[in-house]
């Protein structure tokens, strides 16, 4: 079995890179790449994601037949995706980051900039918090509800159906860190940040 990490230009994504392979070691073969080939032939593929909404849609486009064969593979093949950070937002009809960006329309709803509070809540949201499992997902076996993610963040996706929704956290509001919809699958969170729990997370997802 092959994991494809779909490398875009969208910032430094070694740490993922670095963490998938260590999950891996020798039971399936990870390759990081942007040819269309490769990620077609893949068995499941990974969307990491940093910077902004708009940055990381706009390397997506720069890559002619990118996003084409992102589709063919999550929506018409139905294999399985795992988005990170942006990489999950991008999933959304459209992000507010910078200016009104149309997303890969695979999970109905937007992205839009986190309520503050008026200043109560620092934005970006950095660093540890805590994980609400709100539904049984495949990513979150053997993982306990209330374990602590790493968090680096100021846009939240909101869904229009929240049934996709597997946890959340508590910042400011309710924030959406985790979605699941048939092959589809994506955290606001950093796994390849959050220590040995970050691991499992990825270690469940190339075994599913």
């Amino acid at each position: 079995m092959n994991v494809t990490i779909v490398d875009y230009n969208s910032g430094n994504i070694s740490s993922v890179i670095n963490s998938f392979k260590e999950v891996a070691r020798d039971k399936v073969s990870i390759e990081v790449t942007s040819d269309l080939k490769k990620i077609r032939s893949s068995d499941k593929l990974v969307l990491p994601g940093q910077g902004s909404f708009k940055s990381c849609v706009d390397a997506l486009n720069n890559i002619n037949g990118l996003v084409e064969t992102l589709n063919e593979f999550a929506i018409n093949d139905k294999k399985p995706i795992f988005g990170i950070c942006v990489g999950l937002q991008m999933f959304a009809d459209v992000g507010y980051e910078e200016i009104e960006t149309k997303g890969l329309g695979w999970i109905s709803g937007k992205v839009s900039k986190i309520d503050n509070q008026n200043g109560n809540y620092k934005l970006p949201h950095i660093g540890w918090n805590e994980l609400n499992i709100v539904k049984d997902s495949k990513i979150f076996k053997d993982i306990t509800n209330n374990s602590h993610m790493y968090f680096v963040h100021s846009y939240e996706l909101v869904p229009n159906d929240k049934s996709v929704v597997s946890a959340t956290t508590d910042y400011s509001s309710n924030i959406v860190c985790s979605i699941e919809k048939e092959n589809i699958f994506g955290t606001q969170f950093h796994p390849e940040k959050s220590d040995k729990i970050g691991l499992k997370i990825i270690d469940n997802f190339i075994n599913l």
